[in-house]
């Protein structure tokens, strides 16, 4: 029996390491002691430490038992040897016979031909691979499960240790893989408009702050057990949907959620590292850790998703031990670097600290994105092995203009960043200044700029921005960010609310457009291959009214005695717009019948995002009392190209003549039948895009917030004739790109694009 299968031997280890660590000697002699411990106590004949260069490269950093003139000159190549199984796969290599293995690669300097057994297991921090820690034997063995047991937790407290600096220097931090300190420049994607400096904000739910290594094992045990048990209850619970009036939340989600909460092999794994010598925390993030960093590396779509799910529900079983939530407490000038981050979640943080976001995923067109140009916060996505670049506290530049991100800027650097970002505050004074002006151009178009909507947020910016309306107001983020469905009550007092601030000032209200990525917590949906092409909108509320009619009621109570503007979104068909506008009609009749005031004046108008609709569209304007065009899903369903994946989301240029001739179709038919056309999609609030837009005869804008300051200032230097003569020609000459021609246009003018 080895010192580490008797009772308390890994506590025993564990309590070594530290004190080892906590010693004030230099870092190679606690290095050097940290294996020579290890060893001994596994009755190991080698103990070596690995380290991972920015390269992915291997360095041999500490040895007991091979020769000790190796360290710091041994480098295995990435993907070399055994320890490069060990990182390609993040799981343990344990061999019997390490010589005869395929991967197998000999290195003379270390002097290890005597040795056959091998042990090596990753060190990861939050899935993040820093080395490897491996032991070996002369005899063949395979080393025991609890040897396996031990080496893993050893290897999470050191990963603990040297990543938070405390054992190596700067410039030995340089070196290698563990805390980037060098300059880097990342492209990504634009999600939101914007600059910003500040310090860098990890997005970790549950830090932990308590201590790595258990006092008492047994009393580590009982408190994961006890947490393991209310977080089953809590997850019952969202199950059964308590207060739920829809029936139930989704069962197919929350039924995988709760099958990942009840596994027994994730909380057989738990118990074991918390009976280990770990405290219950650590014992949570070094599971956490493992399959994290199996999970990043799976091809399969449904796999990677399932990492969602296994780290949402350890931040809830930490938060169950006592963890808190580190974002509560933002600091100055602060930038959240994150994987991903809910609606909600944004809006919870202190927006006066808050100056940026910045994603490893993220999209232009998600949720998050559009509360983010709802709070004007910078936002740069897609920004592959982000979180492997970035520690917490670097310096951060956000750069949502040209969709990049730099990390640890040099001085000179920073100082030209923060000389950008006076010259934006600069400008966005000059843009204030326009607020009351009329957008006409320089020919006399009036053109009408109205802002995009969906939040109460947002309302302080219709006097702010000098919109001249609402127009799109998207009621499902109400239901979005709900925990349950929004009352009636609450809905009409959301809608009033709306009105008020409004005032005079015309209001749009969208209804729910859901489905697609748009899914409610608390109503079943079906899993679909294609969900942009799929059940959703104005499909879904055909065929379960029942949740459109509700939120009609609470349109036409808080509009009662007004005009009410209301637009049904993804129009396929001309029948779809005639069933809706049925349903409105209908509850008008029911609350006028019950005694309830009702709209003056009802506009009831139609979304165009599909192209099924725009060669109806001559048919659907006869009864349509206004049209909006959805260039989002219009240009996705027109290019093929779904806007969520980002291979093909910026594949297509939306100034393709192609789609410029359907929207022009779609101005000419609206002037022809005197129906206000308008365009509510992300393209309106870029400069150039919007120039062609109202060269093509496009009156009415409808743009995020910040951006009616410089869409207006385009437009009070734009000759709109001359532009759309020169469009036509220019639509004519396919050789040269559209926007290629109008970018050299607008340097000839002075147009600011």
């Amino acid at each position: 029996m080895n010192a580490l299968s008797q009772p308390g031997g890994h506590s025993q280890l564990l309590r070594q390491i530290r004190s080892i660590m906590a010693s004030e000697d230099l870092a190679q002699k606690r290095l050097d002691g940290l294996v020579e411990s290890i060893a001994r106590n596994l009755h190991a004949q080698v103990c070596s430490l690995y380290l991972r260069h920015s390269d992915n490269s291997m360095e041999l950093w500490a040895t007991h038992g091979l020769a000790a003139s190796a360290v710091h000159v041994t480098r295995l190549e990435a993907g070399e040897g055994l320890v490069g199984e060990v990182v390609r796969t993040s799981r343990p290599l344990n061999l019997d016979d390490a010589p005869v293995h395929p991967a197998f690669s000999f290195h003379p300097e270390t002097g290890e031909d005597p040795f056959h057994a091998f042990l090596g297991v990753p060190v990861l921090r939050g899935g993040r691979l820093l080395g490897v820690l491996a032991i070996q034997n002369r005899e063949s063995r395979h080393y025991s499960d609890d040897d396996v047991e031990a080496l893993q937790n050893v290897a999470m407290v050191l990963a603990e240790i040297v990543a938070s600096g405390d054992l190596l220097s700067a410039s030995e931090l340089e070196s290698v893989a563990l805390r980037p300190s060098r300059t880097e420049t990342l492209a990504g994607r634009r999600i939101s408009d914007g600059l910003a400096l500040g310090q860098a904000v990890l997005h970790d739910p549950a830090r932990l702050r308590t201590a790595l290594i258990a006092e008492d094992p047994e009393t580590e045990k009982r408190r994961l057990q006890d947490a393991i048990k209310a977080l089953r209850a809590s997850v019952d619970a969202l199950y059964q949907g308590k207060g739920n009036r829809l029936g139930g939340p989704s069962r197919e989600v929350l039924e995988a959620y709760r099958m990942f909460a009840n596994d027994q092999a994730w909380l057989d794994r738990l118990c074991e590292a918390a009976g280990s010598g770990l405290s219950a925390e650590a014992a949570v993030e070094r599971v956490r850790g493992e399959h994290r960093a199996r999970l990043l590396t799976a091809r399969s779509p449904y796999l990677r998703e399932r990492l969602h799910d296994l780290e949402d529900l350890a931040n809830r079983l930490l938060r169950h031990l006592g963890a808190v939530d580190e974002l509560a407490d933002l600091p100055e000038n602060a930038v959240l670097v994150a994987r991903n981050i809910g609606p909600a979640e944004l809006l919870e943080l202190d927006r006066s600290r808050l100056k940026g976001l910045v994603l490893e995923e993220g999209s232009p067109t998600s949720h998050a994105a559009i509360v983010a140009r709802a709070l004007r916060l910078p936002v740069v996505g897609h920004l592959t092995g982000l979180l492997d670049r970035v520690s917490a506290g670097d310096t951060i530049f956000v750069d949502g203009q040209m969709g990049e991100v730099t990390l640890r800027p040099e001085p000179d650097a920073e100082m030209d960043m923060r000389a950008r970002i006076t010259e934006r505050r600069l400008r966005r004074a000059a843009y204030a200044r326009l607020r009351d002006k009329p957008a006409r151009t320089l020919d006399g178009q009036r053109i009408t700029l109205s802002m995009n909507a969906g939040l109460r947020v947002d309302l302080p910016q219709l006097d702010e921005s000098g919109a001249e309306g609402i127009g799109l107001f998207r009621t499902e983020f109400q239901f979005l960010l709900a925990e349950h469905l929004p009352h009636q009550n609450e809905q009409v007092q959301l809608y009033r609310a709306v009105l008020d601030a409004a005032g005079d000032r015309p209001v749009v209200f969208r209804t729910l457009d859901l489905g697609g990525d748009k899914l409610l917590p608390y109503v079943a949906h079906e899993r679909e291959g294609n969900p942009a092409m799929g059940w959703r909108a104005m499909r879904m509320a055909l065929d379960r009214p029942g949740l459109l009619r509700y939120q009609l009621r609470a349109l036409i109570e808080a509009t009662g005695g007004g005009v009410l503007n209301i637009m049904f979104p993804l129009i396929t068909t001309v029948d779809e717009f005639r069933a809706a506008r049925a349903l409105l009609d209908a509850e008008i009749r029911r609350m006028a019948r019950f005694g309830h005031a009702v709209p003056a004046h009802v506009n009831a108008g139609a979304m165009i995002e599909t192209p099924a609709i725009v060669w109806q569209l001559e048919e659907l304007l006869r009864e349509a009392a206004f049209i909006s065009v959805g260039a989002n899903d219009l240009m996705q369903y027109f290019f093929a190209a779904d806007r969520e994946n980002p291979k093909v989301a910026e594949r297509y240029d939306i100034l393709n003549p192609g789609a410029l001739r359907m929207l022009g179709h779609i101005a000419r038919l609206s002037r022809k039948t005197g129906r206000p056309a308008s365009i509510c999609g992300e393209i309106a609030g870029q400069c150039a895009e919007a120039a062609v837009l109202i060269a093509l005869g496009f009156d009415a804008l409808s743009v995020p917030p910040a951006a009616i300051g410089p869409v207006k200032r385009m437009v009070l230097a734009l000759n709109r004739k001359d532009l759309a003569r020169k469009l036509t020609r220019w639509m004519r000459q396919p050789q040269i790109p559209v926007r290629e021609n109008l970018m050299a246009y607008a340097r000839q003018k002075g147009l600011p694009l």
